[in-house]
């Protein structure tokens, strides 16, 4: 067996909650600014971050809303989103988070699914919320706001619970984001404080982390990249975050030249905006020395490109909300073009013949098999799943085919499952297939994915109709009501 272990040195395995280490991170800069709302300038220092969350904590620990519970949590990126997730980490409890573009349906059935009795959102998108919830008993609502009639978040603060509620640091699941995995539909991914710490931790030492570092973050904390990179290491380890609600290149220029970010954090479709965007040149970002891309593979091309434009390095990694989600990271102290990087800390990988399971050495294509500290616990209620994806000594089989070169770099060359990667996003085909069948007028349907310059990939469908058959606007007007924007891009098309 080809076993490539990382040459990095090992970290110690942390005995602290998520909350507890990114307090440890804070505490000895409590007058510090470390969150800005990038739209309204909000700012918050280390002390009133703390002060919130425990206080929080102690609101909805004191009404019985969390200790032991799910709560669920759609909204875009802000300052109240850090908060509100630690303040339910700290009380004892599990936070599902929900892409706050979801429709209905979707957001009714990862409610179901993770056994969530509260829901927090904001105003903008109650309504959806309160139909995705309209069928399930005894689950609550509360806006991040004012609403009339509506249980607003400010009333859950109480008096401030000053110490982190006893769990099992390993076996309990403190958020459970969901993802398709490596097939398949939608699935809570049950992730541990002791995979959340421990990827903190191996991000931080493999990306060179620096006290100080600020970013805009742009990456949706809902998302396992931005909630584990973005939000919680720069938290943890010293730095600021200037939180942005949605993408927006104009405003992430701005604010990464008005704070002087030395680092990006993105995903490919920003790259290519990155590369040949006009608006650029209008910023000074002689300040960035690294961008550093997830989420999505990208290819030597278009990493060279944005190194160039913007005289910096361009870096990559690879993760998994499986992985919580990196197992590689690309250091700047060794770039290598094209490359997703080394194993980060405490890591080891494989390059399997998924066929027969057999190792395959040095520069040879296979599925890559990774073992560490911040594999998953499993997948919620599907042990099926959980069994094909974790081997019974601890492999995470991700799927993905890769070489893994002489010097430790892997690179991702092709994936063995069929989800479509949008703009970062999965798109599972058998979600969309559901959907497109459960329409009185489509027999069948078939989803692949289509090779997008900007997206990655577009979905496209091939539909065999009934009279009276719709056309493809009439199908699109259809899944428009059912699927979140990234599953239906307008710029996909419909084969009959």
């Amino acid at each position: 067996m080809s076993l490539y272990k990382t040459a990095a040195k090992n970290l110690p395995i942390s005995d602290l909650s998520i909350t507890q280490r990114v307090f440890a991170g804070l505490t000895d800069r409590l007058d510090d600014i470390v969150l800005i709302d990038g739209v309204d300038g909000r700012q918050f220092t280390a002390s009133t971050f703390i002060d919130q969350v425990k206080r929080l904590a102690g609101g909805l620990l004191a009404v019985g809303a969390v200790q032991g519970k799910t709560v669920a949590l759609m909204a875009p990126n802000s300052p109240e989103y850090c908060v509100i997730f630690h303040a339910v980490a700290w009380a004892g409890g599990t936070i599902t988070t929900l892409n706050p573009t979801y429709t209905s349906n979707e957001i009714h059935h990862q409610l179901q699914d993770s056994g969530a009795d509260l829901l927090i959102t904001i105003p903008e998108i109650l309504t959806t919320a309160q139909h995705g919830i309209a069928l399930l008993e005894g689950v609550q609502i509360c806006v991040i706001g004012e609403v009339d009639g509506i249980s607003s978040l400010s009333k859950f603060y109480g008096a401030p619970l000053e110490q982190q509620v006893v769990i099992d640091l390993d076996r309990h699941s403190v958020v459970l984001p969901y993802s398709s995995g490596t097939t398949g539909l939608p699935k809570g991914v049950c992730l541990s404080h002791r995979n959340l710490v421990i990827n903190v931790d191996q991000i931080a030492t493999a990306a060179e982390f620096q006290q100080g570092e600020t970013a805009a973050a742009f990456l949706p904390f809902f998302h396992i990249y931005g909630m584990t990179v973005m939000m919680n290491m720069h938290l943890a380890c010293g730095g600021l975050l200037v939180t942005m609600p949605r993408f927006d290149l104009d405003l992430f220029l701005r604010l990464c030249q008005n704070h002087k970010s030395r680092r990006m954090w993105i995903v490919p479709p920003v790259a290519l905006a990155l590369a040949k965007h006009p608006l650029v040149d209008e910023f000074d970002l002689s300040q960035i020395d690294q961008v550093f891309s997830g989420a999505a593979p990208m290819g030597r091309e278009l990493s060279d490109a944005v190194a160039t434009r913007l005289n910096c390095e361009m870096l990559q990694g690879f993760g998994m909300t499986e992985l919580s989600p990196v197992s590689h990271v690309t250091p700047i102290s060794g770039p290598r073009s094209g490359s997703s990087g080394l194993a980060v800390p405490n890591t080891q990988c494989r390059i399997v013949n998924p066929e027969t399971g057999e190792g395959i050495a040095p520069g040879g294509e296979g599925e890559l098999w990774i073992k560490g500290p911040q594999v998953m616990i499993g997948y919620l209620n599907n042990e099926k799943a959980t069994q094909d994806t974790l081997t019974h000594d601890g492999w995470l089989k991700t799927g993905d085919v890769a070489i893994i070169d002489q010097d430790g770099y892997m690179f991702i060359v092709d994936r063995l499952k069929e989800l479509i990667k949008y703009k970062g996003f999965q798109v599972a085909p058998a979600e969309l297939e559901a959907i497109l069948v459960a329409h009185p007028n489509i027999q069948d349907a078939a989803v692949i994915g289509k090779p997008d310059d900007e997206a990655g990939e577009v979905p496209i469908a091939f539909v065999i109709t009934i009279e009276p058959a719709p056309n493809e606007a009439q199908i699109k007007q259809y899944i428009a009501t059912t699927l979140a924007h990234y599953k239906q891009d307008p710029s996909g098309a419909f084969r009959r």
